[in-house]
């Protein structure tokens, strides 16, 4: 595969946003059928998108989190809840958010996205403790 600049700049980025655990998790976690997906999405989604200069990061953070929220992604909200916080996102603006969803997309859905959060905050604990 030819790694063209938009492939490399969504390398750069998706490793900035997600940070060297996750980055390390999706090399490991490739297959013949994964690569050409992770390829389109490491070029539009992290090469365009969140390496564009429209919104900054934090604010892409908080869109993704409602998004992810309101469509039931769980584990990908976790990873982005992880990416917010890298970002800069405080507990207090990611709480906000998901009290927005509440009123948008249902207090059920905010209660399951309130649960991944937590995990991601005693996960975040427990690495500060090492």
């Amino acid at each position: 595969m030819k790694k063209d600049a938009l492939y490399k700049k969504g390398m750069k980025t998706r490793g900035e946003v997600l940070g060297a655990g996750r980055e390390a998790a999706i090399v490991r976690e490739e297959d013949d059928f994964s690569t050409p997906l992770r390829i389109f999405t490491t070029r539009y989604v992290w090469g365009e998108f969140w390496s564009g200069k429209g919104l900054p990061r934090k604010t892409r953070s908080l869109i993704n989190v409602a998004l992810l929220t309101a469509l039931k992604c769980r584990e990908e909200l976790k990873t982005h809840i992880r990416a917010a916080r890298n970002n800069g996102c405080t507990k207090a603006e990611l709480r906000d958010v998901l009290k927005q969803c509440a009123v948008y997309a249902g207090v059920p859905v905010m209660r399951d996205a309130v649960r991944v959060a937590q995990e991601v905050f005693a996960e975040e604990k427990k690495a500060a403790k090492r």
